[in-house]
């Protein structure tokens, strides 16, 4: 479980200015196993949310656990998949999905298959020594989702991971996603800006405000697992987006800032 207690985070405000608070006073329980998708207004607060979860900022007041224990620093038991894929150019498919098993020691043997069994898992079999250049944007997501995975993290902590690709792709990828966590179940925490994706892959919703970011709502999305793909016609799924485009629309008129 993870228990975020009344996190605050500010930036240094620029040229003298005032400090950017981005996050102020924010709680959220995540469950064991549970996919939570993190909606809200650009500027939010939302990545920097995930960040403080991963251990990669540090908030100013609050407290942050994970399974009861503090969580000061990034640890073994979270991995982040990144909206710019964030591979490495000069490494091929098998070395970059095995690269986090590199850093932990694991012997060469050992992280290949791993690496080759998830490759499998997303689809990427044939593209072992491809490089990200020579991959299309979903394919480079892929690589990401299975490097992420290959560490077997308790969490999965997901920054808009398929904002920068194009509907088919994003779609194929959510599909994909949720056919890899039937078998490999994780806490995940996603955020996206996507009424539709939040609740085509989440069990709850969490509604941000505008910054500085708090929890407004935590919305449940009461529809069957595994979802089937012709889920957007059960009316609740409309009406849940619905429902929260409302919320998100009446966000909107107060403005928002930039994303940190």
């Amino acid at each position: 479980m993870i228990e975020v207690r009344g996190v605050r985070k500010a930036y240094p405000g620029s040229n003298g200015r005032a400090p950017i608070v981005a996050l102020d006073g924010l709680d959220l329980t995540v469950h064991t196993q549970e996919f939570l998708c993190i909606l809200g207004p650009s500027g939010c607060g939302k990545t920097t949310l995930l960040k403080a979860i991963m251990g990669l900022v540090t908030p100013d007041a609050g407290e942050l656990r994970i399974d009861g224990q503090p969580a000061l620093a990034p640890g073994p038991d979270r991995a982040m998949v990144f909206q710019n894929f964030a591979l490495l150019p000069w490494a091929d498919v098998i070395t970059n999905i095995a690269f986090g098993l590199d850093l932990r020691g694991v012997p060469k043997a050992e992280r290949e298959q791993k690496a080759r069994d998830w490759i499998r898992a997303v689809g990427l079999e044939g593209f072992e020594r491809h490089y990200p250049r020579q991959l299309s944007g979903g394919m480079q997501q892929r690589v990401g989702l299975a490097r992420a995975l290959a560490v077997d993290p308790k969490i999965l902590l997901m920054d808009e991971p398929f904002g920068a690709v194009d509907a088919q792709t994003r779609r194929l990828l959510q599909e994909d996603l949720l056919a890899v966590l039937q078998y490999s179940r994780k806490t995940v925490v996603f955020v996206t800006h996507s009424m539709e994706e939040a609740v085509l892959l989440g069990d709850r919703v969490a509604l941000m405000t505008p910054r500085p970011g708090r929890i407004q709502e935590v919305v449940e999305v009461n529809l069957p697992r595994p979802r089937p793909p012709d889920v957007e016609v059960n009316p609740r799924f409309n009406e849940l987006k619905e429902y929260l485009w409302r919320k998100l629309r009446a966000m909107q008129i107060t403005g928002a800032g930039h994303d940190r």
